[in-house]
């Protein structure tokens, strides 16, 4: 499952993190790990961005980027 279509309140763990280059690197850089416990904390009234929580603090990520990122 895509971390983009984590219902809100479900913990998942960070399976596989996606993307290419500099971008692949900005996410692991924030955080989003494999083996990382997260959770959909928040949803944008339009439905973008998300909030997550994880390791202690709040992020807030583009679905686009969430896309990107497998959970289980």
């Amino acid at each position: 499952m895509k971390l983009s279509e984590l219902p809100l309140g479900t913990p998942a763990t960070i399976k596989l993190v996606g993307g290419e280059g500099a971008l692949r690197r900005h996410l692991l850089d924030m955080g989003l790990t494999p083996k990382t416990a997260v959770m959909v904390r928040k949803v944008a009234p339009m439905g973008d961005p998300i909030e997550l929580h994880l390791r202690g603090y709040e992020l807030t990520l583009r679905l686009e980027d969430a896309d990107k990122i497998e959970v289980e």
